[in-house]
């Protein structure tokens, strides 16, 4: 294996293996009108690819996601808070009834009181005391009722503030699902078209170049082929070594080239600097 030696700064002499020519010929042969068609193709491609990839980020596409999120939990906070009135409603019917309850049974008793019909001094002063506890009674049942319609006030503000924003939501959820939906038409658009060009530039490239190109393009993932300019292969960026160049140089025209250190085809133009 030859040697390639390299001056470094301070006078220092390291030496590396050359490396071997980096391209190969294929078995086929493709006319240079073919091969040139390969850019044409490639560069389509790349369109290709960048319309798949605006598609894929699209900012709307998460927008519409983090709205879409938002919308289920307030419809969750309305059905908690809906849920929490229809608990309350049970509560503060009971508590109203309790307290019903109680001032009915105040009035039978200061009825009685007023219109003196208790006769014994102890069951009048039964009675009397009954009264003082059923009084305290339906103040206690009161207040629980006060409060129970307290708790309902604020439900219906959490519920109402919900539906509020529920609204909110839904508009700005339309709007970014407009937005979205405009920018996935517009990008089908252009891929139609891209696509439809496609197509007649690959009628014009022979079927087994197509078939190469196509494969190397799956297994790449991007362009099978790439210009040779200025002694640089586009597709890695890598300059040709002399003896590449050489090589280059010394193949026919319709030899089809494969760059070893990207494994595309290579292409020749006026602009490859040979």
């Amino acid at each position: 294996m030859p040697f390639h030696y390299r001056a470094i700064e301070g006078g220092t002499v390291v030496m590396r293996q050359a490396r071997p020519a980096g391209l190969t010929l294929t078995p086929m042969k493709a006319s240079p009108e073919a091969q040139l068609r390969l850019l044409e193709l490639a560069s389509i491609d790349a369109a290709l690819a960048r319309l798949d990839r605006r598609r894929r980020t699209l900012p709307e596409i998460a927008e519409v996601s983090r709205l879409t999120a938002r919308a289920a939990e307030v419809k969750d906070a309305i059905t908690l808070a809906e849920t929490e009135l229809a608990d309350l409603a049970r509560e503060q019917n009971r508590a109203e009834r309790d307290v019903e309850q109680v001032r009915m049974r105040i009035g039978r008793d200061t009825e009685r009181l007023d219109e003196g019909k208790v006769s014994s001094a102890k069951e009048l002063e039964s009675l009397q005391s009954e009264v003082a506890s059923l009084r305290k009674r339906q103040g206690d049942l009161e207040d629980v009722t006060l409060e129970v319609m307290e708790r309902v006030e604020a439900a219906q503000a959490r519920r109402d503030e919900a539906g509020r924003q529920a609204d909110a939501v839904a508009a700005e959820l339309a709007e970014v699902t407009r937005r979205r939906d405009a920018a996935l038409a517009e990008i089908g658009e252009e891929e139609a078209k891209a696509a439809q060009e496609r197509g007649s530039v690959a009628d014009g490239v022979p079927g087994d170049l197509l078939a190469l190109y196509d494969r190397l393009r799956g297994q790449l993932g991007g362009a099978g082929a790439a210009m040779l300019r200025r002694g640089s292969c586009e597709g890695c960026h890598e300059a040709l070594s002399t003896a590449e160049l050489n090589q280059v140089r010394a193949s026919a025209p319709d030899e089809v080239l494969r760059h070893e250190e990207c494994n595309r085809i290579l292409v020749r133009t006026a602009e490859s600097g040979l």
